[in-house]
């Protein structure tokens, strides 16, 4: 049988050269490879132990990750190590293994540069991809000459791409996607035959896209998305095998070519966020018959929709969103029955009641979509009943911002799948309990701004998944049912401007991830619930213009993520709790027009008069001294429960005699710390009027608006010192505007608005019809004097950067207070330096109202629209109009975002938007756009550069809280000025943003005054 010794001498051998070719022996053959695996290692960290196999006792082919050629000396030919959380720098070592094929270190920590892999001529795979690798990519690595795929993607690789790339001309796949790689696209990429893949998307490369690469024969995929690529897209396009074509989200211009039989292989083409334009090739579903995907959002493409797109058979998804589409959708696309996306939104496609609804019809043949949205358009007209046939599969339908009408038809109410239903912002009927029930799916559900009328159906409270629900700005009445809060995943709920009634339910206390709870504008009377103290995640609260009484409740101290409370004009009373100054996250908080008394609290918010508002609570005292407040005497205090009751029983009694003793003050010239805003007075006569202001003589002049002309002036009986807006009736609308202005500021009440004093209508001394209306004088003028110094001082007084944010935190929040928080919504409509009046302390006040508009609906604006209340005119002055007023006649509170935006540039730059320097395609917008971040010091006004003194031409600049005031000012302006209105801020959160500036800037002062010298 043999020696036992030799037979197990045998099996040893067997095991260790026979079976798999595994290498038993610890003698390193190949001592170059193994030190070079050696170092490697001493340069990584491995959390995980991943290398732990990595010793000298274990023959390195055996290692964890390597893999060796199958016979001596054993060469290594593959490093694996994807996915194994190491970290630190990635050895040149490694450029040693000379037999190296494949390295793949992919899906880790690495950072540091590229490591030199030159010299390894075999290597055909390499992935270093989702790493934090930095650096340039090294040119020698274009020495790896049979390289067949290379991987860098998703790292913080920076400067260009090597021109010698050229040189790997074996290359079939390249990704360098999600890095910071700046320059051009080398044309020599086209030299490389054999390539199948170019992916160089969400860097930040420019220039022309090469013809060269538009031409290459073998190319299945081409992905230059998010990237700063700019010309336009080369006329002809000649890859005749390409499958898959995104050049989305650079600066592209031209058209689609109409000649497209050279790419007839596409399956996917993206061009969305581009400046591409013209119309759609008319054979563009014939010549590309292949089509799975086509994006073409956000461009400048119109006309209609050619009839050949709905030809493509396997076409799955079609993204026309952000264009200028017209005409009528075509009843074509119901032919793709693959169809699961289709997004139109955003454009200007039209219907009536007896036309345009055809392909809603043809829709039933889709039995695949998931997703519609057809919203923004200028769809009109009922919803077809049809609209219950669309496929069992739909999860989001948007028909929002349209002009639809009539009732939405209860078979809606199949669509049991729906997930989101957007139907805001139409002119939609009727009640919604025969279909709401049977949408138990819903996440997300927006009915606002529409004439929808009844109760909220108790079987709402079966929509347990809702996280958004929105009935705002239409017509419910009745109480909310308590069910409501069986919804308990809700984000946000807006129910304002109804007419809802009764008590705000206790359940509502059961949102425990609710953000956001507006029920402004109701009929909600009763106590508001202790219960809502519950909320751990709530942001705002807006319970404003309601008649809810009581006390607020304590529990609203726990409260300590919200940034917004209004609670204004109610009938709300008690003390002010002291545990809401503990409420480190509020940016406003709004108390005014209650029955508030006692001691106001002195710490936390409450040490911000700017963003705690308290007018028109007669029994409050005490408290920061600007709110001028009476103080607290004991004796006061102890009586605060007699007055409270004396005060409840008077108020019918003395609210006549209070108007009167007001106008009596007016007239006679007694002060009281507030006067009325609006007082239409018949003791105001022209002869008094004349005589305040010399005849209206030149002298007295103080400028010329659309509508009249404003001057200085005395009252005589009243002693005091008026502006006076005398209407040129002459002019067309000038009649208008004084009734718009009276109505206006009829029940408005803010600190920033201008306020006026009476309003006089009568007949002058011809017998001709005379109108004027009599405000403060403000002794500072207006922004504009001071900007262009035309404020009349011997030595002109600068206004400094301080006084600036100042003046734009004013006007903010007189226009958020207008927007937001007054009611009805109120469009100004003619936002400018002329009429941002300054009184003796410097403060701004907002006047001129006679463009103002009510807002009266949500109408659409064509080139975009969300969340901008609209009304049913605009006009204002040239240079302050946002842009989507060309295509449109609706103003909306957009639109004054855009005109304070271009004011605050004007404030730092100062210059006017009309100025000459302003031509062609160069605005103040773009030109701040262009001189933002780096240059933004070199481009503002000359007396802010000079107050900036010698920061700006230090490199300490940027570093300097000074530029960083002056940088967030211009990035808050930009934010306004955003071409599309949906995208730019509302006036609430510029207030925010200003309110923050302000405080960080006066932060800084008190630091170091020595900035200011």
């Amino acid at each position: 049988m043999g020696n036992p010794k030799q037979l197990a001498r045998l099996a040893l051998m067997l095991l260790c050269y026979g079976v798999g070719n595994i290498h038993c022996s610890t003698v390193h053959e190949n001592s170059e490879d193994f030190h070079s695996l050696l170092d490697f290692k001493q340069g990584i960290t491995d959390p995980n132990g991943a290398l732990s196999t990595w010793t000298n006792n274990t023959h390195f082919c055996r290692w964890h990750g390597v893999n060796c050629s199958s016979t001596p000396p054993y060469r290594v030919t593959e490093l694996n190590l994807t996915g194994q959380s190491l970290g630190g720098q990635i050895s040149s070592s490694l450029g040693s293994l000379t037999f190296l094929g494949i390295l793949d270190l992919s899906n880790n920590s690495f950072d540091g540069p590229i490591p030199l892999l030159g010299k390894i001529q075999r290597l055909y795979v390499l992935s270093l991809a989702n790493n934090r690798l930095q650096d340039a990519i090294p040119d020698a690595l274009t020495n790896c000459s049979n390289l067949a795929s290379l991987d860098l993607s998703g790292n913080n690789l920076t400067g260009i791409i090597p021109p010698r790339i050229g040189f790997l001309t074996q290359l079939e796949s390249i990704v360098l996607d999600s890095n910071g790689l700046t320059g051009g696209i080398p044309a020599a990429l086209g030299n490389i035959t054999t390539l199948k893949e170019i992916s160089f998307t969400q860097n930040q490369l420019n220039g022309e896209i090469p013809r060269e690469v538009m031409k290459m024969p073998h190319l299945l995929s081409l992905y230059l998305d998010q990237n700063n690529l700019s010309g336009r897209i080369p006329e002809v396009w000649q890859m005749p095998n390409i499958l898959v074509l995104d050049l989305s989200t650079n600066n592209l211009s031209g058209r689609i070519p109409q000649d497209l039989s050279n790419v007839s292989s596409l399956h996917g083409l993206s061009l969305t966020s581009n400046m591409i334009g013209n119309t759609l090739p008319s054979n563009i579903g014939d010549a590309l018959p292949n089509l799975k995907e086509l994006l073409l959002a956000q461009n400048y493409f119109e006309g209609q929709i050619p009839a050949s797109l709905g030809k493509p058979p396997n076409l799955e998804a079609i993204e026309l969103s952000r264009n200028y589409f017209t005409g009528q959708i075509p009843y074509s696309l119901g032919n793709l029955s693959l169809l699961s996306y289709l997004n139109l939104e955003l454009n200007m496609f039209e219907s009536t009641d007896s036309e345009g609804w055809e392909f809603f019809h043809a829709m039933e043949n889709c039995k695949s979509l998931t997703i519609l949205s057809l919203s923004y358009n200028k769809l009109q007209g009922a919803i077809p009943n049809s609209i219950a046939n669309l496929s069992t599969s739909l999860t989001r339908l948007l028909m929002s911002g349209n002009i639809l009408s009539g009732i939405v038809p209860p078979s809606i109410g199949k669509l049991s799948g729906l997930f989101q239903l957007s139907l805001d912002q139409n002119n939609l009927t009727g009640t919604i309990e025969e279909w709401i029930g049977n949408m138990t799916k819903l996440d997300y559900l927006n009915l606002q701004s529409n004439s929808f009328t009844g109760t909220i159906p108790p079987s709402t409270g079966h929509l347990t998944q809702l996280s958004y629900l929105s009935l705002a700005e239409n017509q419910f009445t009745g109480f909310v049912p308590p069910n409501l809060g069986n919804l308990k995943s809700l984000s946000d709920l807006h129910l304002s401007y109804n007419n809802f009634q009764g008590d705000i339910p206790a359940e509502f206390g059961n949102f425990r991830q609710l953000t956001n709870l507006n029920l402004s504008s109701n009929k909600f009377s009763g106590k508001i619930p202790e219960t809502l103290g519950n909320f751990v995640q709530i942001q705002t609260i807006q319970m404003d213009q309601n008649i809810l009484t009581g006390n607020i409740p304590i529990s609203f101290g726990n409260l300590y993520t919200l940034s917004m409370i209004n609670l204004s004009h109610n009938n709300l009373s008690g003390l002010i709790p002291a545990s809401l100054q503990d409420l480190e996250s509020l940016t406003k908080l709004d108390l005014s027009f209650n029955n508030f008394q006692g001691e106001i609290p002195r710490n936390g918010v409450f040490n911000n008069v700017t963003i705690v508002s308290l007018d028109g609570n007669p029994g409050l005292c005490g408290g920061a001294m600007d709110f001028h407040k009476p103080p607290c005497h004991v004796a006061y205090q102890r009586k605060v429960g007699i007055i409270n009751y004396i005060v409840k029983i008077s108020i019918p009694i003395f609210s006549f005699m209070t108007l009167m003793l007001l106008i009596y003050t007016i007239i006679h010239g007694k002060k009281t710390s507030r006067r009325p805003y609006l007082i239409n007075s018949s003791k105001v006569s022209y002869k008094d009027l004349a005589q305040a202001t010399g005849n209206f003589s030149e002298f007295n002049l103080i400028g010329r608006g659309s509508y009249g002309s404003v001057y200085r002036g005395k009252l005589t009986q009243a002693k005091i010192q008026v502006a006076i807006k005398v209407f040129d009736l002459e002019t067309r609308f000038a009649d208008k505007s004084f009734d718009l202005e009276c109505e206006s500021l009829r029940t408005v009440r803010h600190r920033n608005l201008l306020p006026i004093l009476t309003a006089c209508s009568t007949i002058d001394n011809n017998s001709n019809d005379f109108k004027a209306l009599i405000y403060e004088f403000m002794s500072n003028l207006n922004l504009d004097t001071w900007l262009y110094q035309k404020h009349g001082c011997v030595t002109a007084k600068l206004l400094g950067l301080g006084q600036r944010i100042s003046i734009g935190v004013d006007v903010a929040e007189a226009l958020a207070y207008l927007h937001h928080d007054c009611g009805r919504p109120i469009v100004h409509c003619d936002v400018k330096p002329t009429n941002i009046l300054l009184d003796d302390g410097m403060n701004a006040h907002l006047g001129d109202f006679g463009i103002a508009s009510l807002v009266v609906d949500s109408i659409p604006i064509a080139a975009g629209h969300s969340g901008c209340g609209s009304s049913l005119a605009v006009t204002g002055t040239i240079g302050y109009l946002a842009p989507e007023y060309a295509q449109t006649v609706h103003a909306s509170t957009c639109g004054d975002v855009y005109s304070f935006g271009v004011v605050l540039l004007e404030m730092i730059i100062g210059k006017r938007p009309t100025d000459s320097m302003f031509d062609g395609d160069l605005s103040i917008i773009s030109f701040a756009e262009r001189n933002f971040p780096d240059q933004v010091l070199h481009v503002i006004d000359a007396h802010l550069q000079e107050e900036c003194n010698g920061f700006i031409t230090t490199a300490a600049a940027i570093e300097n809280q000074l530029y960083q005031c002056v940088l967030s000012l211009v990035q808050v302006a930009l934010a306004c000025t955003r071409r599309l209105p949906r995208e730019r801020m509302t006036m609430k959160e510029v207030a925010v943003n200003l309110n923050a500036i302000r405080k960080s800037y006066e932060t800084m002062i008190k630091r170091d005054p020595t900035m200011l010298l």
